[in-house]
C-alpha cells in the first residue's frame, strides 16, 4: 500500500428529509444568535420562511448572488455583517451562494452553516474562489469551511433540469480529481468511488423522473461525498481549465464542469490505468471518457463551449491564462495540448487521448 496522509476536516452534516426543520437546534448548537441570511433566487422562498421562523436572530440578509464571487459583492458582505455585529453566516442556495459565506468568515470570526440546494459541494471543501476583474482566485484555507451542514433532499426535488445536470456534473469532477490528486489516499478514494455510484445511480433515475426522492438522496448524498472527496486533497487541471472558463469568460461552472471532463479524462488515461479502471468500473462503463461524456448527455448537459457562448479567437486567451496558472496534473501540462482540448471541446467532437 502506498504511503499517504490523511487530515480530518472537523464539521458537523445533518442528511435527511426534512432536515431544515434543524436548523434553529444548529444554531444553537453554534451559540449563534445574530444571524446573517444569505440565498440565492432559486431558494429565495425557502430564505423566507427561513427569516420568519428565526425571527429576531436574522440581523441582515443578501439575496443578490452573483456567479464566481466578485470581490465587489464581497466586501459589501463582510460591512453588513460588521455593521449588524452578526456572530453567524448561514447560507442556503448553490456554490455561488456558499462561496460569498467563505469570501466572509475567511477574514471574519463567525460561525458558518450552509444548506446546500444544488449538487455543487463546496459546503464540504476548505477551498475558496473570488473573481477579482475578470480573474477567479482560488485558495485553501480550513477557516471557510461551514461549521455545520445541513442536507435536506426536499429542497432540491424541483431543481431545474440545467441546475441539476451541470451541479451533477460538477460533482462528478470532485470525485475523478480527487481519485489522482497528489495528495490521493486510499481512504479519500472509497469516498470519491462510492460518489461516482451515487452519482451515476441518481442520475440514471432523475433523467427519467426528476422528482424522485430516491434519486436526488442519491445525487445529493453523491455531492456530499464529491466534496469532502476534494476537499482532502487538491484540484488538478480540470479545475484550473473550468476556473479560466467561469471566471474570466462567464461560463456557469458546471456547465464548463460538463463540457471539459470527459477530455481532461481522456487525456490522463494512461497516465493512471488503475485510477481509469476503477473509474470506469463505478461509471459501469468500458471507457470512463466516454462513459462521463453520455452522462452527460443524458442529464441534459451541454456537450460543447460553443453552444455556451465561448467564441472561437476566445481560445487562444483561455489558454495562455490556464497554461500560466496550471499546477499538479498526473499527466504533465503542455500548451498545444491545451489548444487542442479547448478546439474539441468548442466544437463538442468526442474526447480523445492526444
Amino acid at each position: 500500500m502506498r504511503s499517504f496522509t490523511y487530515e480530518l476536516l472537523p464539521g458537523r452534516v445533518v442528511f435527511g428529509s426534512g432536515t431544515i426543520v434543524r436548523l434553529p437546534v444548529e444554531l444553537d448548537v453554534l451559540e449563534a444568535s445574530r444571524v446573517v441570511l444569505i440565498s440565492d433566487n432559486m431558494a429565495k422562498t425557502d430564505a423566507d420562511q427561513i427569516e420568519s421562523d428565526l425571527g429576531g436572530r436574522v440581523v441582515g440578509r443578501i439575496g443578490e448572488i452573483e456567479p464566481h464571487v466578485p470581490i465587489e459583492k464581497v466586501e459589501a458582505a463582510r460591512r453588513l455583517t460588521d455593521d449588524r455585529q452578526a456572530d453567524a453566516v448561514v447560507t442556503i442556495g448553490g456554490g455561488s451562494t456558499t462561496g460569498v459565506g467563505k469570501a466572509i468568515v475567511l477574514e471574519k470570526e463567525l460561525s458558518f452553516l450552509a444548506i446546500p440546494t444544488t449538487y455543487a459541494g463546496s459546503e464540504m471543501t476548505p477551498i475558496y474562489g473570488i473573481t477579482v476583474g475578470d480573474v477567479k482566485r482560488t485558495g485553501r484555507d480550513p477557516r471557510v469551511k461551514p461549521k455545520t451542514v445541513i442536507y435536506d433532499v426536499d429542497l432540491t426535488l424541483d431543481l431545474p433540469t440545467e441546475v441539476t445536470s451541470g451541479s451533477t456534473m460538477n460533482a462528478l469532477a470532485h470525485c475523478v480529481e480527487a481519485l489522482y490528486a497528489r495528495e490521493r489516499s486510499p481512504i479519500v478514494s472509497i469516498m470519491a468511488l462510492e460518489g461516482i455510484r451515487a452519482l451515476k445511480r441518481g442520475s440514471m433515475v432523475v433523467a427519467g423522473d426528476p422528482g424522485n426522492v430516491d434519486g436526488r438522496s442519491d445525487l445529493l448524498y453523491g455531492a456530499f461525498l464529491a466534496g469532502a472527496s476534494l476537499g482532502a486533497v487538491g484540484m488538478a487541471i480540470h479545475h484550473r481549465i473550468c476556473h479560466v472558463l467561469g471566471g474570466t469568460f462567464g461560463l456557469a461552472h458546471g456547465d464548463a464542469n460538463a463540457v471539459i471532463l470527459p477530455h481532461v479524462v481522456a487525456y490522463n488515461r494512461e497516465a493512471e490505468p488503475e485510477v481509469m479502471a476503477a473509474l470506469a468500473d463505478a461509471l459501469g462503463v468500458a471507457e470512463p471518457a466516454q462513459g462521463i461524456r453520455e452522462l452527460a448527455e443524458t442529464l441534459g448537459a451541454p456537450t460543447s463551449l460553443a453552444e455556451l457562448g465561448i467564441k472561437e479567437p476566445d481560445l487562444d486567451r483561455a489558454t495562455e491564462m490556464i497554461v500560466d496558472g496550471v499546477g499538479y496534473n498526473p499527466r504533465p501540462v503542455e500548451r498545444e495540448w491545451i489548444r487542442h482540448l479547448l478546439e474539441d471541446a468548442f466544437a463538442g467532437r468526442p474526447p480523445s487521448a492526444q
